[in-house]
């Protein structure tokens, strides 16, 4: 259901309503894209959570440091990455991080620079690595990204790509988007 919803996000121009580099547009995307998958879509975890070795930002301090983030410079790649950076260290849904965050930079990377991420050359190891180390020093993140990096803003191919290599990163292999595309029309064949 979350693939069907990022196309959807595409295909009906419902990113361009959305406020490209604030934490109350990342909540919008999470809660479009997990409507139907989580109950607490949109909603920020109470608890303090972990993912293996990695611990998020505490809770009693989330609420204030996502208004510190959403107020972070944007202006240039750099910045861009450093905002991004600093968001998944927030990770602040219980699920869904990664796939919304990473629609979300592609959002403020088109707003300020006209270009957007091109993934389908970042392997699931590198992209994995490079964001681990990333709380340290980002600057192999920025490597990465600066290299895959396009003007073809408006290509609905790219943004689809994009979706199943971010699905991909969580090992969610099952559905393409594209096959999802066929399967609707389908659907209105048979109608």
């Amino acid at each position: 259901m979350s693939k069907k919803r990022a196309k959807e996000l595409f295909d009906n121009g419902i990113l361009k309503n959305i406020q490209a580099g604030t934490f109350e547009g990342l909540k919008e995307i999470h809660r479009y894209l997990f409507q139907e998958c989580y109950g607490t879509a949109g909603e920020v975890w109470k608890h303090d959570i972990r993912k293996g070795d990695t611990v998020f930002c505490r809770a009693m301090y989330l609420e204030d440091n996502l208004k510190t983030v959403s107020k972070m410079p944007e202006n240039t790649f750099e910045e861009i990455v450093e905002k991004y950076v600093e968001m998944n260290i927030m990770h602040p849904f219980y699920e869904g991080n990664g796939r919304t965050t990473r629609i979300w930079i592609d959002q403020m990377l088109i707003k300020r620079l006209g270009m957007c991420m091109n993934c389908e050359n970042i392997s699931r190891n590198d992209y994995l690595s490079a964001m681990k180390r990333s709380v340290v020093n980002d600057l192999e993140l920025k490597f990465l990204l600066k290299e895959n990096l396009t003007k073809d803003v408006e290509s609905r191919d790219i943004f689809m790509n994009e979706i199943n290599q971010s699905y991909e990163y969580e090992n969610m292999r099952k559905y393409d988007v594209k096959e999802l595309e066929i399967s609707n029309e389908l659907e209105k064949i048979s109608e």
